[in-house]
């Protein structure tokens, strides 16, 4: 059976690179939950809908033919026949996620999605990141991760990835992302059982090592 390696974090804290980079390391695959999400933002848009009104996000998420590989270095998205990969990272896309992602309904199908992807990869572990992934999507998992830091920090890094973006409007862009989506879900507070790791004053490697050492630990005491 294949084990979940469930990462949940807030946007910045570096959950994304570092779990491709960890999945790579161990031979896993990889699942970005917010590339669903925002594939469907993407496809609630292209079908001229609202995606700040639900019955429109329900509607399209029940006629949503998304496809998403586990392979960490291809990272794919396909809507049907069309590759959305780049156009789900742009900025109206950003924008409509939050809307998306706050119907309870569509993501209780979104999870289920997540679930059956995990449990039929061919891999001996999928590391899957987002939000609510630890207490929600797999509460049981052998590994639970709450991959944090600083909120100036996570900023700073999120500009940094935004060339050419204003670091004020990024991160207050950020801090938004983060009010809105903690109205849903709770990614700033571990649940019980779930590890912390505060990547605040690591470094890259410095954070892909802690979470490598949380793995390790967690899926040793889970065989023995």
């Amino acid at each position: 059976m294949t084990d979940f390696i469930a990462i949940d974090g807030p946007a910045g804290s570096g959950k994304s690179s570092v779990s491709k980079a960890v999945a790579r390391r161990l031979g896993f695959g990889y699942l970005d939950t917010g590339a669903a999400y925002r594939a469907l933002a993407w496809h609630v848009l292209d079908r001229g809908a609202d995606t700040d009104d639900a019955e429109s996000v329900r509607l399209a998420a029940s006629e949503f033919p998304v496809r998403l590989g586990l392979d960490p270095d291809d990272r794919a998205v396909l809507v049907g026949d069309s590759d959305v990969t780049d156009a789900i990272r742009e900025p109206r896309v950003s924008g409509a996620v939050s809307g998306v992602a706050r119907v309870p309904e569509v993501r209780e199908q979104v999870n289920r999605l997540f679930r059956a992807l995990v449990a039929e990869a061919p891999y001996p572990a999928v590391v899957v990141e987002g939000r609510d992934i630890t207490t929600v999507v797999a509460p049981d998992a052998p590994v639970r991760i709450l991959l944090t830091a600083a909120p100036e920090v996570r900023a700073a890094r999120r500009a940094g990835e935004l060339a050419g973006e204003n670091a004020q409007a990024v991160a207050e862009a950020l801090h938004k992302r983060d009010a809105s989506d903690s109205a849903v879900v709770d990614f700033l507070n571990a649940a019980d059982g779930v590890e912390v790791v505060d990547s605040t004053a690591l470094d890259f490697p410095q954070t892909i090592d802690a979470v490598l050492a949380v793995i390790e630990r967690l899926r040793g005491a889970h065989r023995g």
